[in-house]
């Protein structure tokens, strides 16, 4: 037994008289890794309950997690490499495919370029510590033609970050835990768990906040699963936020509801941001807002006065052409109301990996190049996924030749005109790092399946960053892989060796399988824990250290987030930087040109998700699917009734680049004027033997790739407008 190997964690269980064995394990569907109890009987998954000693869920899970099960022993997982023959796939042995693979893409690349390689990293990476060897896979490739999914959903957060604390991983945490005001912009945390401020029990949490006597709002062109915990809804219109938080701007400094002397001395551009909003008073704001002037003037005074608030933002600000310049003013309202690094307000955390002290030293490197229109700059070294397809389609010097997904469906998730399955079914090589054959991995040369998460030993890193306090928490296995399986981090692992100059991959070659072991997740976790804020490098004996964490029944809970500005502030002058002149310019424009909404009974379709779905994750798992979990186009009764359409028909919604058919789901819970679809739909031809019998339809069929935000490129999906008739 090695120093990370060690027996399962485990007791036994009542459930019946058959033998039944309760692992400790986490969910790992999303950022919030709830804890979980999972019982074992005859080698199949018998039960899965939330884990009460786990110290940040502390027991709660939401559905998705009791699927963990049921995608273990799903028949449809891939559990041996496959690799293509025609139009169908056949295993193929770790050895060959390894083999292959390399020899191909080091072919293009010798032919080619480097820029003939590209690489695609999913959202799932980022919940193990695969992510890690994600990114040495994407530095062995060498190539400008990195895509991830948060130039889909996150983009514009990072880079206001940057521009304001002056590092992209300076994202403001949400202390919902204290706070006494909670403003929830453009986010469902009540389904979510909280994203970039990740809350596992975001319900609890929430109503802990009103039950304190503080108070909750939610802005949201639909009445959420979360508005519904609230004390107050605002239905903004689609897009307006920008105009309301400039409103509520112009609230704040013209009535000199913030602490100026504070504020100064930590931050510039306060008269440039007074100059910006003089004429943006909330009457002026209001029709551009869908918001009334008394409500507007209410939520800044009320913001103003509250002992602490936060105004917490996410993926519904995002997906929209003022993205980065909504996460900037969401910044700039906390900052200007002395709600930044406070607690209760937003803050930063100390995680086992001080990212947040370590920013300052990580260069986001914007600029440096763009896609080979020009268009698109390269922001922390990757291009937004909407240029993909035309890389790869696009003739000439640079053109994509061999790529590499890791753990993504981009066909399905991302705006691309239809494009991107041809273009991964054209390229020299296409190697897929997934468990399924999916909409995008169905176009590949070599599937590489990693192990089930009930299979993965792991310590989440990146998740600490971003949650609401700082702890850290062990998964530990349910079940032990078969031999020859491996993880993720080892599969991407033998992929960077293969891209290793000749003489370096030959010299190394006896060693290899030795080093790859040696540098494993749970190593680098420890090295990291050891060096860390809390490990005994640090403080000595008292350090928090791997067995601690390993035995631990829940995890170890590091405390309350603290102020801690100073220290990780990234800017030149280390001040917070309120006015940055591209924001003020673009802002300013926006204020100074007229709406360009249609006049001919378009609707606006923003995008919404349900409690039992993960994007196309669940999909195949028949019990989260069914019932209310299904894909329909929500709409107003008003807006129906306009139309003619009844509940449960089936309509035709169009945009410009194409059309879906959907059932009708009639509610009062959408705003006038704005429908709503879920994304990760529309499976067809894929792996998923019954995903594939589910109605529904891919509602990125329906966005224009070309509609981005001004600063990231991340995709407007929510600034499309469509007809509605009958089907």
């Amino acid at each position: 037994m090695t120093a990370i190997d060690v027996p399962l964690p485990e007791v036994r269980s009542n459930l019946d008289e058959r033998a039944s064995v309760t692992h400790i394990s986490q969910c790992t569907l999303c950022e919030a890794h709830c804890g979980l109890h999972v019982t074992v009987t005859d080698d199949r998954v018998s039960r899965i309950a939330g884990n009460p000693d786990d110290v940040f869920s502390k027991g709660y899970i939401c559905p998705k997690a009791t699927a963990m099960g049921d995608l273990h022993h799903d028949p449809d997982r891939l559990r041996t490499p496959m690799r293509r023959v025609g139009d169908s796939f056949e295993p193929v042995s770790w050895a060959e495919a390894f083999t292959e693979i390399g020899a191909r893409l080091r072919r293009v690349r010798r032919r080619h370029g480097v820029r003939a390689l590209g690489m695609y990293l999913g959202n799932p990476a980022a919940h193990s510590s695969g992510a890690m060897y994600g990114l040495a896979l994407r530095i062995a490739l060498l190539t400008p033609n990195f895509y991830s999914a948060s130039s889909i959903d996150q983009m514009p957060h990072e880079y206001a970050a940057w521009r304001v604390f002056g590092s992209n991983m300076l994202v403001p945490i949400t202390d919902i835990d204290r706070t006494q005001r909670l403003v929830i912009l453009g986010a469902n945390p009540a389904v979510s768990n909280g994203s970039l401020s990740i809350m596992p029990g975001a319900k609890r949490r929430i109503k802990a906040v009103r039950d304190r006597g503080g108070k909750v709002v939610v802005i949201d062109p639909r009445r959420t699963e979360t508005s519904r915990l609230a004390d107050q809804h605002v239905a903004v219109r689609p897009g307006g936020d920008i105009f309301l938080l400039m409103g509520m701007l112009h609230v704040l400094l013209t009535e000199n509801l913030c602490d100026t002397a504070s504020l100064d001395k930590i931050a510039t551009g306060r008269a440039e941001l007074a100059d910006l909003v003089e004429h943006a008073t909330p009457e002026a704001m209001a029709a551009r807002a869908g918001v009334g002037a008394d409500e507007i003037r209410a939520l800044a005074r009320e913001h103003a006065a509250a002992e602490s608030a936060a105004i917490y933002a996410r993926i519904g600000i995002c997906q929209q052409e003022t993205g980065t310049l909504v996460s900037w003013l969401v910044m700039v309202i906390n900052t200007v109301t002395g709600n930044l690094d406070r607690p209760g307000g937003t803050m930063f955390s100390t995680p086992i990996v001080d990212v947040p002290r370590l920013a300052k030293y990580v260069p986001v490197g914007h600029g440096l190049w763009t896609d080979r229109s020009g268009r698109y700059k390269a922001f922390r070294a990757e291009l937004p996924a909407v240029a993909m397809a035309d890389e790869m389609l696009t003739e000439g010097p640079g053109k994509i030749r061999a790529m590499i997904t890791y753990a993504g469906n981009p066909v399905s998730s991302i705006p691309q005109k239809g494009r991107l399955a041809q273009a991964l079914s054209e390229l020299d090589l296409y190697v897929a790092v997934d468990m399924y054959v999916t909409e995008t991995t169905r176009h590949a040369d070599f599937i590489l399946p990693p192990v089930s998460p009930l299979e993965r030993e792991d310590v989440g890193l990146l998740t600490t960053i971003f949650s609401v306090r700082n702890n850290i928490r062990y998964q530990h296995r349910t079940f032990e892989p078969a031999i020859g399986a491996l993880e993720d981090w080892e599969i991407l692992s033998r992929l960077t060796f293969e891209l290793l100059p000749a003489p370096l991959r030959q010299i190394a070659a006896p060693l290899r399988e030795r080093f790859i072991s040696f540098a494993n997740p749970l190593r680098v976790t420890a090295a990291a824990l050891a060096t860390g804020p809390y490990g005994r490098l640090r403080r000595g004996r008292k350090g928090v250290t791997m067995k601690a964490l390993r035995d631990s029944a829940g995890g170890i809970d590091l405390g309350a987030l603290q102020p801690r500005l100073g220290a990780v502030l990234a800017t030149s002058d280390r001040r917070v930087h309120l006015a940055p002149d591209e924001f003020i310019a673009d802002a300013a424009a926006r204020l100074a040109r007229a709406d360009a909404e249609p006049a001919d009974g378009r609707l606006q379709l923003i995008g919404r998700r349900n409690l039992r779905s993960n994007n196309s994750w669940l999909h195949n798992v028949p019990s989260m699917t069914g019932g209310s979990n299904i894909c329909t186009v929500l709409m107003h009764p008003a807006d129906a009734d306009a139309r003619g359409l009844a509940q449960g028909e089936t309509v035709r919604v169009t945009s410009t680049i194409g059309h879906i058919e959907l059932p009708l789901d009639i509610s009062d819970e959408m705003r006038p004027g704005t429908i709503a679809v879920p994304h990760g739909w529309g499976h067809r031809g894929t792996g998923w033997r019954h995903a594939n019998t589910l109605a529904g339809a891919n509602v990125n069929d329906l966005h224009d790739p070309d509609q981005v935000d001004t600063f990231t490129g991340t995709a407007a999906v929510n600034n499309t407008w469509v007809t509605v008739t009958a089907g």
